[in-house]
């Protein structure tokens, strides 16, 4: 989805993730029709137009969470990966100014921005709270988590976002244990690989 060239990169989302691409639109079609119902085609194609304006701004993966919860029945969010070039040879440097600048956003109406201790070492800082879009008239919650590859000729950024405000702690959550899977080598190539930080409290937020 990006023309920037993306490093070898693996990393594990938790279960009720679904991976979703421009290359689904008649899958996402057909699936409009077969509900019959005008929202859900007018949802589906902000939805396609969404996933096509992105490739602009260097996403590489995008993936819909749908999760159960007591209160609104299935709490619905939006994950995306970025890949960029780095502005600054020193990788702390370059996550470091690209973390204060999103947290600097006008979009942001509340935010914390905060060190993840990885256990790679590679420096990582999460930025999380609540957003105003423009044209949406409801805030969103919105966690991004912004670390670098192991050369520092990258800078990742992590995206969760979420209507469902009051979950926000657990996605903030959620999104912190996924930055802790990311690994530059295969993790399936060692044959007893080391177990991935972070898994289990992937599932205890989801459970």
């Amino acid at each position: 989805m990006s023309d920037v060239p993306v490093p070898p990169l693996w990393f594990r989302l938790p279960p009720g993730f679904h991976t979703i691409s421009p290359g689904d639109r008649q899958a996402l079609e057909c699936m409009a029709d077969a509900l019959g119902s005008p929202a859900a085609r007018a949802d589906i194609a902000r939805l396609i137009g969404g996933l096509d304006g992105l490739q602009a701004q260097h996403v590489v993966h995008t993936s819909i969470g749908l999760h159960p919860d007591d209160t609104l029945g299935v709490s619905t969010s939006f994950f995306s990966l970025t890949v960029r070039h780095a502005q600054h040879p020193n990788p702390g440097v370059a996550v470091a100014q690209t973390s204060l600048a999103i947290s600097r956003s006008a979009l942001w109406s509340k935010a914390t921005r905060r060190v993840i201790e990885l256990p790679s070492s590679l420096p990582c800082y999460l930025v999380a709270g609540l957003i105003s879009p423009p044209g949406v008239d409801d805030q969103l919650f919105q966690a991004r988590a912004i670390t670098a590859d192991t050369q520092g000729r990258y800078i990742l950024i992590l995206d969760l976002t979420s209507a469902a405000v009051g979950n926000g702690e657990a996605y903030a959550s959620i999104l912190e244990a996924v930055t802790y899977t990311i690994s530059f080598s295969d993790p399936d190539a060692d044959p007893s690989p080391p177990p991935l930080p972070g898994t289990s409290r992937i599932l205890e937020v989801l459970l």
